[in-house]
């Protein structure tokens, strides 16, 4: 803060706003605001993952499985479902149920990320507590899994 002497000898408090912190923070708003629009704009694109040390069991028969694909259509363990219902669907199922409230998710890699975050809102909505992504197996362990059930095959 500054003080002023008058005439008299007296001091006097300026009551003047510093605003150079104020004009500070702006500048790195404003470049940071700069920096992060080009790259919103551009979108994100999420690639699901390859599974490398994956389970080879199959799916159960009280699992429930919500399948996307490409076109954004829903899946529910196989079946398509009308528009709009699926919230209903999912509610039914998992209203009945006090434990393994588990919803095994697949979808189309190809998929807009906003597709699937509704369907995630969808599915919490609904009473899932638990979501699992089932992801594809790469080349190699697709090849390995391929030769155990191969094996089990010729076991029996």
């Amino acid at each position: 803060m500054a003080m002023a002497v008058g005439r008299t000898g007296q001091t006097a408090v300026k009551s003047e706003p510093n605003v150079v912190p104020m004009i500070d923070i702006m500048l790195v708003l404003l470049i940071i605001f700069m920096i992060v629009t080009p790259l919103i704009a551009a979108g994100f694109k999420a690639t699901l993952p390859k599974g490398k040390n994956l389970d080879p069991r199959p799916e159960g028969d009280n699992e429930v499985v919500l399948g996307i694909d490409a076109a954004g259509r829903y899946f529910l363990n196989g079946r398509p479902l009308p528009e709009g219902t699926l919230e209903d669907q999912l509610r039914s199922i998992y209203a009945s149920r006090q434990e393994d409230k588990i919803l095994y998710f697949k979808a189309d890699n190809q998929l807009k990320y906003g597709k699937i975050q509704e369907a995630v809102e969808t599915a919490r909505r609904s009473g899932v507590r638990v979501m699992a992504a089932i992801t594809e197996p790469n080349q190699s362990a697709a090849a390995v899994f391929g030769k155990e059930a191969q094996d089990k095959d010729k076991e029996k």
